[in-house]
């Protein structure tokens, strides 16, 4: 697959945000402690690990890093109003990403130094994966635009076939030869459809 212009990657950033965002506003106020396919996760943890990756975005890319952010972003960051917060940090990191020469800088992650527009892409596969998680747990659509699914599995498809050594990802489960490109790549992240 071809690696996507800026355009096409802010276009997938923006368009996996405001997928999630669409889910996360559907949510149900008893549906909030309700479990996720995360099995560890219910829904409000899940929106909330969301979330706080935005709020990295705009700090990473202004040449932060994890040790200057410390502790700052973890626990709680949805407050009263989960949806307003989702809301204030999509905008925020969809704006970070957006500004002129932002993809073209590096930042440092966990794991090390990487291209902005690396990190740009991961974020919106991470955002397409969770968008199904939370639609699976509050009975929302679970199907994704082919363009997004394919934005996805050019990230995880530079993993391997098992990513659940990283301990981020259960381990792939069997899907019919026959599977679509969404469900196999759900299913190799460890996700039963």
């Amino acid at each position: 697959m071809a690696k996507e212009t800026r355009g096409e990657l802010l276009a997938h950033h923006e368009e996996a945000l405001g997928l999630f965002g669409e889910r996360v506003h559907a949510v149900r106020p008893r549906q909030w402690d309700g479990p996720t396919p995360c099995t560890e996760w219910t829904v409000r943890d899940l929106v909330n690990h969301l979330t706080a990756e935005q709020l990295w975005v705009p700090r990473l890319l202004d040449g932060e890093s994890i040790e200057d952010v410390g502790r700052e972003l973890e626990g709680d960051v949805l407050g009263d109003d989960p949806a307003g917060a989702w809301d204030a940090a999509a905008a925020g990191a969809a704006e970070a990403f957006a500004r002129r020469g932002a993809l073209g800088r590096t930042v440092k992650l966990s794991y090390g130094e990487t291209g902005a527009d690396a990190y740009c892409a991961e974020m919106t596969a991470d955002a397409v994966v969770h968008t199904w998680d939370l639609s699976r747990a509050i009975g929302a659509p679970e199907e994704m635009p082919d363009e997004l699914v394919a934005a996805a599995q050019r990230v995880f498809g530079a993993y391997g076939d098992d990513m659940s050594p990283t301990g981020l990802f259960g381990a792939p489960v069997p899907v019919p030869e026959v599977a679509d490109a969404w469900t196999t790549l759900l299913a190799r992240l460890g996700r039963r459809v």
